[in-house]
C-alpha cells in the first residue's frame, strides 16, 4: 500500500500559502480544507481555490466543522445533509468522501455516527470522520455505532488524529502508523503534525483508496 503525503489548513489556500508549504515542506498530493467559514474557527473553501489546487496537481479533501457537538441520530443526519449541500454547492463530484470534523473535546454518542452515515448513504457522497481516538469519546462512541450497524464501519472512512510525533516535510514523514479505535475501521487518514510555525498548516498522510475519494 502506498500513502501519500499532504496538509491541512483553517486558512484560504493562496498562491503564498501555497508556495510556503513548497518551499518549506514540499509538494503537497492533497489539500484539506472546510466546506464553510465558521467564526474563529475556518475559513470557507471557494472554487477559486478549488482551481488553484487543482492547477497545481493537489487535490482537495473536504471537512465540515459546522457543528459543536456530535450527539443525537437526527442531528447527526442533519450535519450530514449540511455537508453535502455545501460539496454539492461547490460541485464536487459523487462518491468523493465528505469529513465530519469531531474534536477531541465534543460530546459524541454512537447515534449520531449512525446518523452522519445513514444520511451520507443516501446522498452522492461518502462518510469520513476526522477524530481523535485516544482522547475524548469517539472512539467509544464509535465501536458502539458498528456493534449497532455494520454499514458504519464499511462505508466509513476515519482520519485519525493520534499519535502526533509533530510535523515534518514530505520526504520526512514518518511510517504510516495511526491510532485505530478497538473494533472494525478504515482507518485510511492520519493526522500526524499539527501547526507547523513555518505555514499555518498540519501534516497528513493518506492511503491510496482515500486519495482516490479526493477531489
Amino acid at each position: 500500500m502506498a500513502y501519500r503525503w499532504g496538509v491541512d489548513s483553517a486558512q484560504e489556500v493562496t498562491k503564498e500559502l501555497y508556495q510556503c508549504v513548497l518551499t518549506n515542506f514540499g509538494k503537497p498530493a492533497y489539500w484539506g480544507r472546510y466546506l464553510t467559514t465558521v467564526p474563529d474557527a475556518s475559513e470557507g473553501l471557494t472554487a477559486g481555490e478549488i482551481k488553484l489546487l487543482q492547477d497545481s496537481g493537489t487535490k482537495v479533501m473536504p471537512i465540515y466543522n459546522n457543528f459543536k457537538e456530535a450527539t443525537g441520530y437526527r442531528k447527526g443526519r442533519v450535519i450530514a445533509q449540511n455537508a453535502a449541500f455545501h460539496a454539492k454547492r461547490l460541485n464536487f463530484p459523487k462518491e468523493k468522501v465528505l469529513f465530519a470534523n469531531v474534536e477531541r473535546f465534543f460530546k459524541v454518542d454512537e447515534a449520531w455516527i449512525r446518523g452522519y452515515v445513514d444520511a451520507m448513504y443516501n446522498t452522492d457522497y461518502k462518510p469520513g470522520f476526522y477524530h481523535d481516538p485516544v482522547q475524548g469519546p469517539f472512539a467509544d462512541a464509535y465501536c458502539k455505532a458498528v456493534s449497532k450497524d455494520s454499514k458504519v464501519a464499511n462505508q466509513s472512512v476515519l482520519w485519525s488524529a493520534e499519535p502526533e510525533p509533530g510535523v515534518t516535510r514530505a520526504k520526512k514523514a514518518p511510517k504510516f502508523q495511526p491510532v485505530k479505535p478497538s473494533c472494525k475501521a478504515n482507518v485510511w487518514g492520519w493526522q500526524y503534525g499539527r501547526s507547523a510555525k513555518t505555514c499555518p498548516i498540519d501534516t497528513n498522510l493518506i492511503n491510496d483508496r482515500l486519495f482516490e475519494l479526493l477531489w
